[in-house]
């Protein structure tokens, strides 16, 4: 590529959480230039949003539908590569299927969609355009999982046994969503948010990195949801025990009123050998556990003789600087971004820039919270993993 790619945007205007963080992270190895959106719902913060970054006022919309169509217009060399979509979750559908069919590929916010059925669809609709879809399962993107997931795939800890995934939040300990919370109103909502809500929101990702540095799949589990909150309409805590189809069980615990907690997701794996323990919130360090000798502490950055090549295509600052939560989202957009502009020079991208989250995950996660939503109210122990 000769050139930047173009980026258009749906949702994310000013005061919106998630739409900065994916700017900051689209731009951070100056591969992607935001060239278009369709910022927000309301016509006079969409234009005010596009004031903000600078767009153009003819490429800053009121509403996805103008936007899309206007862009699939353009000519060739002026036309989006990619729309990111960065709403809330009722309102990924729609934008996704519309950019699909005018031949814009995407990049979505987790879960992909508002139901199960709808994923498929998409999953369909990427497989029959041959278009590249991210889903950005953020926590897939930092260099000690991709080491920790390499390291298993090699058997270096032998047969996996055991999984245990968690991730508590504390803050939804309050009834938030009534007292002008705009992100605890949302995600509390069944209308907006779907079936499920700690499990969804924050559950989906425990059990993709799960899966993910296990190189496992869950085929059967066993569900409690709960509403800790009085007056909350969506579960704000639970745990899944969990079964792999390579013989592993598991045990999933997710919370957003576990009070104090911030974004303290943990994850340990065990095999016959030994095991790996990984935290989000210490995220430079991986902690290898053997059986017949002393815990080893593994560091990003450091130019160690045991880093994977996937470790180090995602490493970006020498060993001590921490490698954070926008460095592991900056790691799936230039992962995408060069899978995208390989693809347009007709070459074959990179394993390493192929590693990042895509629609079959996103039909996983969505087949996760209909499992444990079923299993949790059903007297039935074991709920076999159906998609």
């Amino acid at each position: 590529m000769t050139r930047k790619l173009r980026m258009g945007m749906i949702g994310g205007g000013k005061d919106a959480f998630i739409g900065a963080i994916h700017r900051i992270a689209a731009n951070m190895d100056g591969l992607i230039e935001l060239v278009a959106g369709a910022l927000s719902v309301h016509p006079d913060v969409a234009i005010a949003s596009g004031q903000m970054l600078f767009l153009d006022p003819a490429r800053t919309y009121t509403d996805f539908k103008t936007m899309l169509e206007k862009e699939a217009a353009m000519p060739a060399d002026q036309r989006l590569d990619f729309v990111t979509i960065v709403t809330p979750n009722f309102a990924h559908f729609e934008p996704a299927m519309m950019a699909l069919d005018r031949g814009f590929n995407v990049v979505i916010e987790k879960p992909i969609t508002f139901s199960l059925d709808e994923a498929k669809q998409l999953e369909k609709k990427v497989a029959d355009t041959g278009l590249t879809l991210l889903l950005t399962h953020t926590y897939t993107g930092y260099p000690m999982v991709k080491q920790a997931r390499q390291m298993v795939a090699a058997g270096a800890l032998g047969k996996i046994r055991k999984v245990w995934v968690e991730y508590p939040q504390g803050w939804l300990s309050k009834l938030s969503e009534k007292e002008g919370n705009a992100q605890a109103a949302w995600r509390t909502d069944p209308t907006k948010s779907g079936k499920s809500g700690c499990m969804g929101d924050i559950g989906t990702h425990a059990a993709n990195l799960a899966e993910y540095i296990s190189g496992a799949r869950i085929e059967k589990l066993c569900a409690d949801l709960n509403v800790v909150v009085p007056g909350r309409a969506l579960d704000d805590d639970g745990a899944v025990l969990l079964r792999f189809d390579n013989g592993a069980s598991g045990v999933l615990i997710a919370s957003q009123v576990a009070a104090g907690e911030e974004n303290a997701l943990k994850i340990r794996v065990y095999g016959e050998k030994g095991g790996l323990e990984w935290a989000q919130q210490e995220p430079n360090t991986l902690l290898v556990k053997w059986l017949d000798k002393p815990t080893e502490i593994y560091r990003a950055g450091a130019g160690y003789s045991f880093q994977s090549s996937y470790m180090t295509h995602n490493t970006r600052t020498p060993g001590g600087h921490p490698e954070g939560y926008l460095e592991a989202f900056g790691n799936l957009y230039r992962n995408f971004a060069q899978t995208l502009s390989a693809r347009i020079d007709g070459v074959t991208p990179s394993p390493e820039s192929l590693d990042f989250p895509g629609a079959t995950d996103g039909v996983r996660g969505m087949a996760f919270i209909d499992n444990v939503v079923r299993s949790s109210q059903s007297d039935t122990k074991w709920t076999t993993f159906e998609i």
